[in-house]
């Protein structure tokens, strides 16, 4: 199990690294609307997923590592405490949308959370942030 949530993390961190990165102007898209597309911010949102990126790749040089070095982690304990820090990666991502998810309820929100794609992030941190908490945990069981 330990195996398969390692290679799920490792591709979702180097599908984060490839939009924020790499497809930066689509990571903007995502988040501007249309009609304000055309304005600097939209370039400096653009530039600074780059920045989100470049967290994105180290989290999935992490998990190659750790794939492939498991035996340096043998213990339960040290295992849970690597799941638990990739578990806060994920989860950073879901909580910090949840405001913009509930505005959207309401009819606001500065970016659409509960649709398309982003729906598909969102869902997406929250399981791989539960999947990790949960063998985290039962290591420490």
């Amino acid at each position: 199990m330990l195996e398969t949530i390692l290679i799920v993390n490792t591709l979702w961190f180097v599908m984060g690294f490839n939009v924020f990165s790499i497809r930066n102007k689509v990571f903007a898209k995502l988040l501007v609307p249309r009609e304000h597309r055309d304005t600097p911010v939209f370039e400096i949102l653009a530039e600074s997923g780059r920045f989100l990126g470049g967290f994105n790749i180290a989290f999935a040089v992490c998990n190659i590592l750790l794939l492939m070095n498991l035996d340096i982690f043998p213990s339960d304990a040290q295992r849970a405490i690597l799941l638990l820090g990739f578990a806060v990666a994920h989860g950073s991502q879901f909580a910090f949308s949840v405001p913009i998810a509930i505005q959207n309820l309401r009819g606001g929100g500065v970016w659409q959370v509960l649709k398309g794609t982003l729906l598909f992030i969102f869902v997406t941190d929250f399981t791989l942030m539960a999947l990790n908490l949960a063998l985290a945990v039962s290591y420490t069981l």
